[in-house]
């Protein structure tokens, strides 16, 4: 391992034994090289010569930290320096997990233009989608300004950006118990408003600027070179996951398991040992097969938590070149509001949206006598298991009597024999611009779900008006509420009749080896 700097960026480098030339694998990171040293040593143990470089303004590199700024130009001048080097063989392939996901991503897709954070300069030196990586591989891949602070919905995303803005936002370094600390100190730190002046940090007000970059999917479709996209079912960048992977142009491969932001470190409950993988050993399987060429077409893996299996993800996932799906193997399942066999109302056909008390994110419980704060309805005990494996959606009927704004919210709950409330799902979009009391036909999208359920749970559906401090809180007086200064309450309704949650439920389960799946 030795140190070198390129263009005052710290860079780590390790070369497997042998004379070489080598392929080559760079992983950027915000969260400080040296935490990556094991990994660099491990890739060189299999034979590629591993670059670790800390981005711009962090750690021990030279210039200004500007998040999703630089990350095009710096990268492309990595894998320049990379290919100049007389151990390289001309072949790289990027690497990275949440913000390093992007570094690895934008000398490929870089906007090249300025007015989305992008640098000016990176294009014409490099190209858009010029020679940047031969190979990609993104973990929980955070890929954007706009597209970590909101839901693909538009609703504001609050904590976490919170959580991140004070453990690396502002600094060289990181605290990543920034935010427990200051809560701490300031319990009511996210109540404060407005939203864009809650932190005491210059750059915050502009984590609201940034929107989501709807053209980065039409530059992934122009890709060519191998990515493998890897994620988990309980990651908050689950949905921007499946969808890198389904809009890729090159030959792509998905690999999902039920693990969260830190995958296998991070397993969720409902995770196997089958679900254990060595991602580190595939990931350089991979990388071998990417780089010779062997791979091709769009396939992957998805494991089925409360399970042992892995499913092919191909026919779930309906991208680009997937084949249609069997109507024998899968199937949405309407579960509808108000019926004893489907969603029986518990309370809250009407209710109050108070956002001076909202819905609270972090937790389950709920206050069975006051008045009610969401719409709750239950069904009854599932007579078998029940396999979930697509994406699930909650098509809504409903009103809010005040305000041209409003947020509806569906958390869809797993309520097992003992008592035990368990997440499955969370859904959330706003709907503006429609006069007071309309009904409104909604369709909150509640995300991937691959789950085997067990006999005896039962489901517990809530419609609410937040989901607060996950989410910032719509005002209900029109106004942004990033910049929002005043809470009004929404009155609500919930129609029985035209609303259902619909599941993806699976009548077989076709086992696989993820392994094999990832690699052929």
């Amino acid at each position: 391992m030795r140190s070198v700097r390129i263009g005052g960026l710290a860079t780590d480098l390790c070369l497997p034994d042998g004379a070489g030339p080598h392929p080559a694998v760079v992983l950027r990171t915000p969260y400080d090289r040296r935490r990556h040293r094991a990994e660099l040593r491990a890739w060189a143990a299999r034979g590629f010569a591993a670059v670790g470089q800390d981005v711009r303004g962090r750690h021990a590199s030279e210039g200004a930290w500007l998040p999703y700024r630089s990350e095009a130009a710096d990268g492309a001048a990595a894998l320049d320096w990379i290919r100049a080097q007389g151990w390289s063989d001309g072949r790289v392939v990027a690497v990275g997990a949440s913000y390093a996901a992007h570094c690895a991503l934008a000398p490929l897709l870089a906007r090249g233009d300025a007015g989305h954070g992008a640098d000016e300069h990176v294009v014409a030196e490099h190209g858009a989608v010029g020679r940047g990586p031969d190979a990609v591989i993104v973990a929980v891949p955070a890929l954007g300004p706009g597209e970590v602070a909101r839901e693909a919905t538009g609703v504001e995303r609050l904590s976490a950006r919170a959580g991140w803005w004070l453990a690396h936002g502002d600094r060289a370094d990181s605290d990543d118990q920034a935010l427990a600390r200051t809560l701490r100190d300031t319990p009511d730190l996210l109540d404060r408003l407005p939203v864009a002046q809650m932190l005491p940090l210059a750059s915050w007000p502009g984590v609201w600027a940034a929107r989501r970059d709807e053209g980065l999917w039409e530059r992934a479709a122009s890709a060519r070179v191998p990515l493998l996209a890897v994620g988990g079912s309980r990651d908050p960048f689950a949905a921007e996951t499946i969808r890198l992977w389904r809009s890729w142009g090159g030959p792509a491969r998905l690999l999902l398991g039920p693990w969260g932001h830190g995958l296998t470190a991070t397993p969720a409950p409902e995770a196997r040992p089958e679900h254990h993988l060595d991602l580190g050993v595939l990931y350089a399987r991979w990388a071998r097969e990417a780089l010779a060429g062997a791979l091709a077409g769009r396939r992957g893996a998805i494991g089925l938590g409360g399970s042992a299996h892995w499913r092919a993800a191909a026919s779930e996932i309906r991208g680009p070149g997937a084949p249609p799906p069997d109507p024998e193997h899968e199937r949405l399942v309407p579960y509808r509001f108000g019926e004893g066999a489907g969603l029986r109302l518990v309370r809250g056909a009407e209710f109050v949206a108070e956002p001076g008390r909202p819905v609270r994110s972090d937790r389950l419980d709920i206050d069975e006598h006051g008045a009610p704060d969401r719409c709750l309805l239950v069904g009854p005990p599932l007579p078998r298991p029940l396999d979930l494996h697509g994406e699930a959606e909650v098509r809504l009927v409903a009103t809010a009597a005040e305000g041209r704004s409003a947020d509806w919210v569906v958390r869809l709950v797993a309520l097992r024999p003992d008592g035990r409330a368990e997440p499955l799902a969370t859904g959330v979009v706003r709907s503006e611009g429609q006069e007071s009391s309309v009904v409104r036909e909604l369709t909150v999208p509640l995300g991937y779900l691959a789950r085997r359920l067990d006999a005896g749970v039962r489901l517990r559906v809530e419609v609410a008006g937040h989901h607060f401090p996950a989410h910032a809180r719509n005002p209900h007086t029109g106004e942004d509420p990033v910049t929002a200064t005043r809470l009004l309450p929404s009155r609500r309704a919930v129609r029985m009749a035209g609303s259902a949650l619909l599941l993806p439920v699976t009548r077989r389960t076709a086992a696989i080896d993820p392994v094999q799946e990832i690699l052929r």
